[in-house]
């Protein structure tokens, strides 16, 4: 399937081109759409054909006991069978396969908008918190999902249309075009009457949504803090007014549902009265031509019911339309031959070994941050000459390697998260790199080696072995110049002596560049030069 399916802001233009992620769910759709016609079809018919002949069985039962004997009830009551088997078999047909190209199209959209969101030069790119990137991933994409879902009972409403219409006409051209009207209308009054109901409050709610799941995130990832401080009441009293707003928004919304069903009804019951008192032909025929109208109204309603989420449905295809507006190469490293680099005054040939020493909170992690391409450098840094700041980001992911101070990890297991550092890794790879990082022996001891779990905030690894692990990460890149934060921190002396050791074993062998930044003295043990991060400023 085509992974990066074209969003627009609109929901008429968005619809058919996310259903282009491929040729088969084009088709699926097809076939879905065609089974929710056949539903509506059959739907009316059991109606209608019910209504003529119940009315048709009474008069004839009325006539007297000869008319009642010879009235043919086989014929149509094989009818009313066969259509209710029918319509039960389309909406299964219907549902199964707008659900899988529902299904499957937004878990291509959702893998092609991650992508483009973790491509992006984050020294440049819109600052999106964890939780709005959630909000845009998983709720944005849900609403146009149901859109998705729903695009097949458009057209089974065009058929309800249609074919009520045609039935109609045994009542009566009066009828029919009284009928006509009204289905006429009956789109043009439910937007005016759902956009001046839902807009408000479907943007207070989609707005309350995203800074609920924003807080929550933030929160969650101090969950520890929280409880081993007692917090968790502030924390409540935090979320408490947003949960409230999106209560009130989304209590709005199903007031606004409730009375547009309410309507509906009611309308439903003008056009049924209208039929009846505008038809000429036989009882049975009118009956008919009532059962008609009123399954053609339901059918229609659920276009109308429809438009009771479009904005929200707006609201999350224009945050759709920011993410699918991104550019999707920035993330692909450019691989070059290992660069001079240019600190301040000090220019370093590739292979060098650096130390950056200061006191805590003078900017020496966001100095190795800037040389990673996660911000603007505070100081002059130059890579082959040229401002780091004026580089593309995938330039210098081409270069350095980072393992940052934090050391985040990926959900998954120990070998997902170091096939992040580079296509194709092998086994044989990642075994050495956990070699070279004193964790290999940790991850033996685990049944599962390689594929042992790492859940959220490292799981089962302390927080020296996610350095590690980070650490393993950064040697896998293969990058010219490897960019260290802490690298042993949280270890042990014996630990952090082997680790130390084995580090420069690997940078003799490789000849990789390293920059340093460390509090402890064994690291620094590493490096040929030291420079004071006041020097750079």
């Amino acid at each position: 399937m085509n992974t990066s399916p074209e969003v627009n802001s609109s929901p008429d233009i968005a619809r058919p081109a996310v259903l282009e992620t491929a040729g088969l769910a084009r088709r699926h759709l097809f076939f879905a759409s065609l089974c929710a016609g056949l539903a509506a079809l059959a739907a009316i018919g059991l109606l209608a054909v019910s209504g003529w002949f119940l009315t048709a069985a009474a008069l004839a039962g009325s006539a007297g006991v000869a008319t009642a004997m010879a009235f043919n009830y086989l014929i149509p009551s094989a009818a009313i069978r066969l259509l209710a088997i029918v319509r039960t078999l389309a909406r299964y047909g219907e549902r199964l396969l707008s659900h899988k190209v529902a299904l499957e199209g937004m878990a291509d959209l959702r893998g092609a908008l991650f992508d483009k969101l973790a491509a992006q030069d984050s020294r440049h790119a819109p600052d999106t918190s964890p939780g709005e990137a959630s909000t845009r991933l998983i709720d944005d994409v849900e609403a146009l999902e149901d859109l998705v879902i729903r695009q097949p009972a458009r057209h089974a409403a065009v058929v309800s249309a249609l074919v009520s219409l045609a039935l109609v006409a045994f009542g009566g051209w009066r009828a029919l075009l009284f009928l006509a009207a009204m289905m006429a209308a009956l789109p043009f009054l439910f937007s005016r009457i759902s956009a001046a109901l839902t807009h408000a409050p479907a943007e207070e709610a989609a707005a309350a949504l995203g800074d609920l799941r924003t807080r929550y995130v933030e929160l969650a990832g101090s969950r520890a803090e929280i409880a081993a401080y007692g917090l968790a009441d502030q924390a409540h009293a935090e979320l408490e007014p947003i949960a409230h707003r999106l209560d009130e928004a989304r209590r709005r919304l199903f007031r606004a549902e409730a009375l547009q069903g309410a309507l509906l009804s009611i309308y439903g019951a003008l056009a049924v009265a209208g039929v009846l008192l505008l038809a000429r032909e036989s009882a049975p025929m009118v009956a008919l031509a009532m059962l008609a109208t009123a399954s053609a109204v339901e059918g229609t309603g659920g276009l109308s019911r429809s438009l009771l989420r479009r904005a929200s449905l707006e609201a999350g295809l224009r945050r759709i339309a920011a993410l699918n507006a991104l550019d999707p190469a920035l993330h692909q490293p450019v691989t070059a031959a290992p660069g001079t680099l240019a600190l301040g005054r000090h220019r370093f040939e590739p292979g060098a070994r650096v130390a950056i020493v200061g006191p805590s909170g003078s900017g020496k992690t966001r100095l190795l941050l800037a040389l990673a391409g996660m911000q603007e450098p505070v100081a002059d840094l130059r890579l082959r000459g040229e401002p780091i700041a004026a580089l593309p980001a995938a330039v210098l992911n081409g270069q350095f390697a980072l393992s940052p101070q934090d050391a985040p990890v990926l959900i998954g297991t120990v070998a997902d998260n170091l096939r992040l550092a580079r296509p194709g890794v092998s086994e044989a790879e990642m075994w050495e790199a956990l070699k070279i990082a004193q964790l290999d022996r940790r991850i033996a001891r685990d049944e599962t080696g390689l594929d042992t779990p790492v859940s959220e905030g490292g799981g089962i690894l302390s927080g020296g072995e996610r350095k590690r692990l980070s650490l393993a990460r950064a040697l896998l890149g293969g990058r010219p110049w490897l960019v260290l934060d802490e690298p042993s921190e949280g270890l042990d002396r014996d630990t952090e002596a082997r680790l130390v050791d084995s580090l420069r074993h690997w940078l003799d062998r490789t000849g990789t560049g390293l920059i340093l930044v460390s509090h402890r003295p064994v690291p620094l043990a590493l490096c040929e030069k030291s420079l004071q991060i006041a020097e750079l400023a």
